[in-house]
C-alpha cells in the first residue's frame, strides 16, 4: 500500500515532526488540528466555539487539498481541555456533520498552546 504526504498553505504548519494528513489508500488521516489561524499561527478568540470551528475549518481545508472532504469523513476523535464544555463543542460540531455524521470519541486532554479543542479525522478519498 503506498503512503503519500499531505502538505497544504490553507492549514497551519506542524508545530513538530509529523505531517498534517497522510493518504493510505482510500483513506486520509489527519493530525489533530486545534482552533488555529493560519495566517498568524495564534489561537482564533471566542473560547471552545470559535476554536471548535477553525479546527473543523482547517481539517476541511487539509482534507480538500487531499482530495476528500468533511463529508466523507468515517471517524472523529475530539480532544478537549474541559469536558464541561461539551455541549459548546457539540453544537459547533453539529453545524459541520449535521447528515451522515461519522462514528466519534471525545476524551478530556492537556492540549498543546493552552488549546479548548483539537480534532483529528479518518477520511476516505472522494
Amino acid at each position: 500500500m503506498d503512503k503519500k504526504v499531505i502538505a497544504t498553505e490553507k492549514a497551519p504548519k506542524p508545530i513538530g515532526p509529523y505531517s498534517v494528513a497522510v493518504q493510505a489508500g482510500n483513506f486520509v488521516f489527519t493530525s489533530g488540528q486545534l482552533g488555529l489561524d493560519p495566517a498568524t499561527g495564534n489561537l482564533v478568540p471566542g473560547g471552545i466555539e470559535a476554536q471548535t470551528r477553525q479546527a473543523l475549518k482547517n481539517l476541511g481545508n487539509v482534507l480538500s487539498d487531499a482530495g476528500s472532504g468533511l463529508e466523507f469523513a468515517v471517524k472523529t476523535i475530539v480532544f478537549m481541555k474541559d469536558m464541561a464544555e461539551f455541549s459548546k463543542m457539540n453544537a459547533v460540531y453539529a453545524e459541520f456533520f449535521s447528515e451522515n455524521p461519522p462514528a466519534r470519541s471525545t476524551v478530556q486532554a492537556e492540549l498543546p498552546k493552552g488549546g479548548a479543542v483539537e480534532i483529528e479525522v479518518i477520511a476516505i478519498l472522494k
